[in-house]
């Protein structure tokens, strides 16, 4: 735990990562397609849902409608890891 006995630095995470150009378009993407699905009524606010890419942005994907689809957050957020425990 690094941050045991003084604040965490938000402002400096937010300048250093949070806040650069490239991370605001990639939230802004997951943004819209969240926005997409709320619309049709298959996720809620709350829901414990997660708006999944199919091919995930990092690789290529888009946020067009047949790349979307609904998950759980636990199944979304978890990766499938080869023996040595590194995610594939």
């Amino acid at each position: 735990m690094p941050y045991v006995n003084k604040p965490r630095p938000y402002k400096h995470e937010y300048e250093m990562y949070d806040g650069t150009p490239a991370v605001k378009k990639k939230r802004a993407l997951r943004n819209k397609a969240r926005r997409e699905l709320e619309r049709e009524g298959l996720v809620h606010k709350g829901d414990g849902k997660d708006v999944d890419h199919k091919r995930p942005l990092s690789k290529g994907g888009s946020t067009a409608r047949s790349n979307l689809r609904v998950q759980s957050a636990s199944n979304n957020r978890s990766y499938k890891r080869n023996s040595d425990h590194t995610p594939k």
